[in-house]
């Protein structure tokens, strides 16, 4: 494989379109999976490099796995696979059906397009996977699956780590620690919001440094260690505590 090749699994988010912009420069080859790729064909067509939009069935972890199977063949392998993919909810009264999906989405179908990029990353012989996470794995919250099934990927992607160093493979894996930036967006908070393009290149630097762990943005690090510092009963009060009306 002479072209490098990247796959971004789950790329209609503005941050995985502004990754696949800067690959796109670089002059990587990409496959985009997305949900509704004829929403996303007009952005491809206008990045400088071949690009392929497919369709992703993120809550059927067979047909992840058929399909990552499938467009490996005919790129004749791929040298990055970012997995940008996650769905978070919240209600007071916890329905099941929400915390279904979120584990549909967040455990079973991020496993099943690591596990397979896995396999097809060691019978290739070489790669990278870098997966889209969140600091909210750090400890639960009220958003309990979601909490929950980031603090299961950071795990997984360190046994992927792990199991590639036993095999002596050269696969990387990348865990991205993305700061809370839909909580800071929601409260217009300058200090924790950073620029999309930063974020991006920040990414895109951890990438090809072949980090195994990076906070993005690099401050969310502060912020990370506080949260595993906080006694419990502070951490609690922290999330569930009501406002007195004024």
């Amino acid at each position: 494989m002479t072209q490098a090749n990247a796959i971004i699994v789950g790329a209609s988010s503005h941050l995985s379109k502004e990754i696949a912009t800067r690959l796109a420069q670089q002059n990587v080859s990409l496959v985009l999976f997305v949900q509704n790729p004829e929403d996303m064909q007009e952005f491809a067509d206008q990045l400088p490099t071949k690009v392929e939009v497919l369709p992703l069935d993120i809550e059927n972890p067979s047909a992840i796995i058929s399909q990552l199977e499938k467009v490996w063949l005919s790129i004749d392998g791929a040298h990055l696979v970012l997995v940008n993919t996650g769905l978070n909810g919240y209600h007071e009264s916890l329905p099941w059906q929400l915390e279904q999906d979120i584990i549909d989405v967040n455990v079973s179908g991020f496993t099943a397009i690591c596990n397979t990029t896995f396999r097809l990353m060691r019978e290739q012989g070489y790669g990278q996977i870098a997966a889209i996470n969140s600091i909210a794995g750090l400890r639960g919250g009220p958003s309990v699956a979601y909490h929950a099934s980031k603090a299961y990927a950071q795990n997984y992607l360190e046994g992927l780590s792990m199991h590639a160093q036993r095999l002596k493979l050269p696969i990387t894996i990348t865990d991205i620690q993305l700061g809370l930036l839909d909580k800071a967006a929601m409260q217009q908070s300058k200090l924790w919001l950073p620029p999309l393009p930063k974020v991006a290149a920040q990414i895109i630097k951890a990438m090809q440094k072949g980090k195994r762990k990076v906070y993005v943005t690099k401050r969310w690090r502060l912020i990370a260690w506080m949260t595993m510092c906080l006694p419990e009963f502070i951490y609690n009060t922290r999330h569930w505590k009501t406002k007195k009306k004024k």
